[in-house]
């Protein structure tokens, strides 16, 4: 089986966003959980705290925006 993208989630202080998902991208959290818990043994008890890191692996991986932000800001992703 090929590893999932994300993998253990780090024990944060999170900032409280709403957002609003069509239920077909919900159902696939849920399910993105599911694969998640059997491939690191840790239970997802809520699917929604996978947001945060879906988010952060697309935007680290997105040359794009990278070569944006270098620009913009003279720093690599993942720093302040």
């Amino acid at each position: 089986m090929a590893k999932l993208k994300i993998g253990a989630l780090a024990d944060d202080k999170p900032i409280k966003v709403s957002v609003e998902l069509p239920a077909t991208v919900y159902r696939d959290l849920v399910a993105y959980a599911e694969a998640l818990a059997l491939e690191t043994g840790q239970k997802i008890s809520d699917p929604n705290k996978l947001i945060a890191p879906m988010l952060t692996r697309f935007m680290a991986t997105d040359r794009a925006f990278a070569k944006r932000r270098r620009a913009a800001y003279g720093v690599e992703a993942g720093e302040g």
